[in-house]
């Protein structure tokens, strides 16, 4: 467990953040990492609300779920395609004639090598 987590469980302040700006997939990294951190607090929230009896406290349930699912992804989700149940996909390649002096020269090229 990083120091971080180990010090917020502990009750102890977290040091403040750095000014230094990331890169952005580097910064998604570390913010997936704090997260997977919260597990364990997680779980036990959600055993805490199923085992309790009394009112559903709903947003603590959204925000433990909201942390499992930022730290671990949600679940692929099936993708239906109508009534065949399958899902059609269709490749195209295309050619697009950027300098169409060239395009003449191409099509010359292309008939004699065939």
């Amino acid at each position: 467990m990083s120091e971080d987590v180990e010090r917020e469980l502990a009750g102890e302040p977290s040091p403040p953040p750095t000014t230094k700006t990331r890169p952005r997939a580097r910064a998604t990294t570390e913010i997936r990492s704090l997260a997977r951190g919260h597990t364990r607090t997680a779980l036990k929230v959600l055993l805490g609300i199923m085992r309790n009896d009394s009112a559903t406290p709903a947003v603590r349930l959204s925000a433990a779920n909201a942390v499992l699912d930022r730290g671990w992804g949600k679940s692929a989700q099936p993708i239906e395609g109508g009534e065949e149940g399958a899902v059609e996909t269709i490749h195209r390649v295309e050619r697009v004639i950027v300098r169409p002096d060239d395009a003449s020269d191409a099509g010359e090229r292309g008939r004699g090598e065939r």
